[in-house]
């Protein structure tokens, strides 16, 4: 029986081997991350996932298109782009945890992963008051412009 992997997307992940090593003797492939918490090595592969257009784009678009995602042959097609290059694209973006994806039958749904990205922000913006929160007033009140509250649609 095949054994299901875990998704590596949001906070409380754990990625674990198949099998309990012996107390005390963790292997290196174990990482457990705690809520709300991202350490530079992440923001940085984040960042860097992020740092090339396409890439960009896709992340925007599957942003766009949550909570249901979008298949690979979708993402390609909405953004003008030739299949084979998406699938790297895709591949980058999952490796540093941006995406996750999902096997219906024959399609493979990829999303993104809106925790991570509030990790990200969480970190970018962390120190930036330096204890007066009135500094990043206008940064907050952006980003709580672009996404508001159900009371406030009609």
């Amino acid at each position: 029986m095949k054994e299901r992997q875990p998704r590596y997307c949001g906070v409380n992940r754990i990625l674990l081997p198949s099998r309990w090593p012996a107390p005390g003797r963790l292997d290196s492939g174990q990482y457990i991350y705690k809520a709300g918490y991202m350490d530079t090595e992440s923001a940085l592969a984040a960042l860097g996932a992020l740092s090339q257009s396409t890439r960009l784009e896709i992340f925007r678009l599957l942003v766009r298109h949550e909570p249901d995602g979008l298949p690979a042959g979708d993402v390609a097609r909405r953004l003008e782009l030739p299949q084979n290059t998406i699938s790297v694209h895709l591949a980058t973006l999952k490796r540093a945890g941006l995406l996750t994806s999902q096997r219906h039958s024959r399609l493979i749904i990829y999303r993104a992963c809106l925790s991570r990205l509030q990790d990200l922000m969480s970190f970018l913006v962390k120190d930036c008051c330096a204890g007066s929160p009135e500094l990043c007033a206008s940064v907050i009140t952006n980003l709580s412009a672009c996404c508001p509250g159900k009371e406030t649609q009609s």
